[in-house]
């Protein structure tokens, strides 16, 4: 990994944090690879969504991308010293 990240999560978490949130990185990471494993075998059984349904869902992770920074800006005025993400321990 490389020292500029080791340094952000150490920063963010502390070095007695490190593994933990690396552990719960990784375990974020499995979690995608088997999804998208999952979506591409339902492609293969019955075909790519349509053009519509691929419109939809595009605007529905924007609005929920919306949303979240929404939270964001609201944590961040009520205290949060301005961070960008809220700090969360990885558990």
């Amino acid at each position: 990994m490389p020292a500029g990240r080791v340094a952000a999560v150490k920063a963010r978490v502390g070095a007695r944090g490190f593994s933990a949130y690396v552990s719960a990185a990784v375990e974020r990471q499995l979690q995608r690879d088997l999804l998208e494993e999952l979506l591409q075998a339902k492609e293969d059984e019955i075909g790519r969504p349509s053009p519509e349904v691929l419109d939809r869902a595009a605007e529905i992770f924007q609005e929920a991308e919306a949303l979240a920074a929404d939270e964001r800006r609201a944590e961040a005025t009520e205290g949060d010293e301005g961070a960008a993400w809220p700090d969360r321990k990885a558990g």
